[in-house]
């Protein structure tokens, strides 16, 4: 057991130097996470006008996103154990941000759908190793207490903006 411990200990070395910066790129992964499960909700409607989907087709464009991150979340995890949780990370935002690039521009609706399903399973193999990362990079206690706070505190306001962004997109 502690041979194990020692290789996440040294991996995470570099990023002690820099706890706030660590922090704050670890929240920004759960900013972007609950963004993007919410973001769309208010402008179904203008997706499904341009794409020219009904309501019965409409629905996957959520559904795609649900269903592969609750369904890649334990995958996720068992990733960030067995590859790392920084290699994790960084391919998981890779991934997250060209699935969100080919989201952005589907002209067909199964290519969005597509998308938006490689976009959960993305925040599917992130929100482990996010969390993963927290409870390695800082010590039991008031500081790792602190740090689940503003990592929590960015997954309720990418939830709460990403309702108010999709509003502010469909409208520009």
């Amino acid at each position: 057991r502690t041979a194990q411990a020692a290789p996440t200990a040294q991996a995470a070395a570099p990023l002690l130097r820099y706890p706030r910066a660590a922090l704050l790129l670890l929240s920004l992964a759960q900013l972007l996470i609950a963004l993007d499960a919410t973001i769309v909700f208010v402008a179904l409607d203008a997706m499904g006008q341009q794409l020219q989907l009904d309501a019965r087709h409409l629905q996957w464009v959520i559904s795609g996103y649900s269903v592969a991150f609750g369904g890649c979340l334990l995958l996720g995890g068992r990733c960030a154990d067995l590859l790392g949780q920084r290699r994790m990370y960084i391919g998981a935002m890779a991934l997250f941000g060209l699935a969100s690039f080919a989201s952005g521009f589907a002209a067909q609706p199964y290519h969005l759908v597509v998308a938006r399903a490689a976009q959960g399973v993305s925040a599917a193999l992130l929100f482990p190793a996010t969390l993963a990362m927290i409870n390695t990079l800082y010590q039991a206690g008031a500081p790792r207490n602190r740090a689940l706070a503003m990592w929590s505190m960015a997954s309720a306001a990418g939830l709460a903006a990403g309702a108010l962004l999709g509003g502010v997109l469909t409208q520009t």
